[in-house]
């Protein structure tokens, strides 16, 4: 057993995070184990989420892989084979830490996206789904190996391959057990968009700079809307989105369109196909 094999981390440990001009970017922190998620890192996941999603100075949050990996799914001895020792109260308990806060991340306030740096397995498909946008390594691999040790992709993770991939590329990669490249990974639906590891993080800086210039209610009210959108007929969708920007108007949905429209008409200052409106004129 290497030494890096036998780090054993506490709770507080398993999760890195860094608050920079507005963005956080937020880290499996397990690099020994492929960055597993564990009921630790579940719990702590968690915690830091939640802690940094109503604060002022978080305006979009990035998660990535500490390493070499993304997450290579759920640790096989610390989630599944010593919970299932402890019997079924134990294994409804971890499966809640872990379901809840990719939960609390599909339905986060702020935008989130996934930088995907290397391995992202299993398990880890549920963050990854949960993730608004997700920006790929060329060279990460991406894989349910479930089925080549006898089980299913559980989890959510059959529910996310169905969702976001093409019947047929899903029920491959789900039955065959075989390994995606990042490329292959954007071209199948998986991700949005795959690019050189030695420019992933200045993508994904690009990408969240420009989101952090937008809108926070406009941006909250658009990504829980287009989630919405997926299992909804059109006309209970037209009807959501009507709800929605109603809703959206009390939270400052009029002001800031003012200002968008006033900005666009009288100041020409901006183009909408083009860029953003200044959304520090905004008088809330």
């Amino acid at each position: 057993m290497t030494d890096q094999q036998k780090i054993e981390r506490a709770e507080e440990d398993t999760v890195a995070f860094t608050v920079e001009n507005g963005i956080a970017w937020v880290k499996f922190n397990r690099p020994e184990k492929r960055n597993c998620m564990s009921p630790k890192l579940n719990r702590q996941m968690g915690k830091v989420i939640a802690d940094l999603e109503f604060r002022d100075d978080v305006k979009v949050l990035v998660l990535t892989g500490e390493g070499d990996a993304w997450s290579a799914g759920m640790d096989l001895k610390e989630y599944f084979r010593e919970t299932e020792a402890q019997g079924l109260g134990m294994i409804r308990k971890s499966q809640r830490e872990a379901y809840s806060w990719w939960e609390r991340l599909r339905w986060y306030e702020k935008p989130t996206i996934a930088m995907v740096n290397g391995w992202c397995f299993g398990g880890g498909y549920g963050p990854l789904f949960a993730c608004d946008i997700a920006i790929a390594a060329d060279d990460a691999q991406f894989g349910l190996s479930e089925i080549n040790w006898g089980i299913l992709p559980g989890g959510g993770a059959s529910k996310v391959v169905a969702d976001l991939m093409p019947l047929r590329k899903a029920m491959y990669h789900a039955m065959m057990g075989e390994n995606l490249t990042g490329k292959q990974a954007e071209e199948q639906g998986l991700v949005t968009e795959a690019v050189p590891a030695d420019r992933l993080k200045a993508r994904v800086l690009e990408i969240a700079e420009a989101l952090a210039k937008k809108d926070g209610h406009a941006l909250r009210a658009t990504k829980w809307a287009v989630r919405r959108m997926t299992e909804m007929t059109y006309d209970n969708a037209e009807d959501y989105l009507i709800r929605a920007q109603e809703a959206l108007h009390n939270f400052g949905g009029v002001e800031a369109r003012k200002e968008a429209t006033r900005q666009f008409l009288d100041e020409k200052s901006f183009k909408p196909g083009l860029g953003t409106f200044d959304t520090s004129k905004i008088k809330r």
